[in-house]
């Protein structure tokens, strides 16, 4: 029987390749606040927060003193087989603090896996050890920059791009049109606006992309997350599939999404729902009405983008993943767990997140 015994924080940095360029915000390194739980029998869980301030609300301090003031006392000293009542201790901690609570939920829930020796996508009810693939981010810079950065990623075997866009309003389309002949016709293009257009602004852009051939297989959050009605007038109007990102959160965002129609797909990122336990509702919510759903992450390292690719492995309703985090990293400073390899990400069956503790993190 394992019990809570101690939770620490501390903060990683990892230096990007190139800097991460969207509608919203520039960032040149990973700078994330990783978590410890430690049981009295000796089991480690992992977790990781990256602050995103500018969609989750979330800085490094607020992350760490959530962590540590607020969500170590609501579980320390608690059993791990109690599961179900200890990562709700984890959501009522704090209003909000949904990246911290993330870090603190997956952490459990590879402490869970480990005692019981599962890999963390069985325990969540996938099957064998899964190969998926993954986007990689286009990062919004000048065209030119843009068109070289798409065209070496396909040189480099990714076959889905997902192309930051959102400044520039009619500039965007023929931006992403411009890739498009560059690419060619094989290469999935995913299109993200980061909630950078005004709704009729986003059906005249994305009119022009498809008059264009641009093919785009979706569009991701073109307008203002608090913007529902300008959505679903995005969504109303436009033949290419509409995703929502940052407009959903919570199940009941996404149950909100759907019974509206504000739009065609959903996009789950374990530091907008606080971790796995609310992740995997959404996932039932949109499998009830066949809304097909993204696995997305933030800038993240391989620890938490892994846990991300065990949940999206055990879900049949999850049909897209962006999960390039550790990919846009200079190093990966982690010992075991999936396998990252260009676009492809290969499960194993090492218990938990398979991440082990090296004494890297803190």
């Amino acid at each position: 029987m394992s019990i809570i015994m101690k939770v620490s924080a501390g903060v990683m940095s990892i230096p990007l390749k190139t800097p991460f360029r969207t509608a919203l915000r520039v960032v040149d390194a990973i700078n994330d606040v990783f978590v410890r739980v430690e049981t009295d029998d000796g089991i480690v869980g992992l977790g990781e927060a990256p602050p995103t301030a500018v969609i989750t609300g979330d800085t490094i301090e607020s992350i760490t003193a959530a962590v540590l003031t607020l969500i170590a006392p609501a579980v320390t000293g608690r059993r791990i087989d109690d599961f179900e009542p200890l990562t709700e201790a984890v959501r009522r901690a704090a209003i909000g603090n949904t990246s911290a609570k993330a870090a603190v939920d997956m952490a459990l829930y590879d402490i869970r896996a480990k005692s019981l020796n599962l890999p963390l996508y069985r325990l969540l009810g996938g099957g064998g050890a899964a190969e998926l693939e993954s986007d990689v981010t286009i990062s919004l810079n000048e065209t030119r920059q843009m068109i070289e950065d798409s065209v070496s990623a396909v040189r480099d075997g990714f076959k889905i791009l997902k192309v930051k866009v959102g400044r520039s309003g009619l500039s965007d389309a023929r931006r992403v049109l411009e890739i498009r002949r560059e690419v060619g016709a094989g290469i999935e293009i995913r299109v993200d606006a980061n909630q950078g257009w005004t709704p009729k602004e986003s059906v005249r852009i994305i009119g022009t992309m498809e008059d264009g051939g641009c093919d785009a297989s979706l569009v991701e959050q073109p307008v203002d997350a608090r913007d529902i009605d300008g959505l679903r007038y995005v969504t109303r109007r436009t033949a290419t599939p509409i995703l929502a990102d940052e407009a959903v959160f919570s199940p009941r965002d996404a149950v909100e999404i759907i019974r509206t129609g504000a739009a065609d797909m959903i996009n789950i990122k374990l530091m907008k729902t606080g971790g796995i336990r609310e992740a995997i509702k959404i996932c039932d919510i949109a499998s009830i009405y066949g809304i097909p759903c993204m696995m997305g992450c933030m800038l993240e390292s391989r620890l938490a983008v892994s846990a991300a690719a065990h949940l999206a492995s055990s879900r049949s309703i999850i049909t897209m993943l962006d999960l390039d985090g550790p990919m846009l990293c200079v190093s990966d400073p982690f010992i075991g767990g999936p396998l990252f390899a260009g676009s492809r990400i290969t499960l194993t069956d090492e218990p938990g997140i398979g991440i082990c503790d090296s004494g890297v993190i803190i």
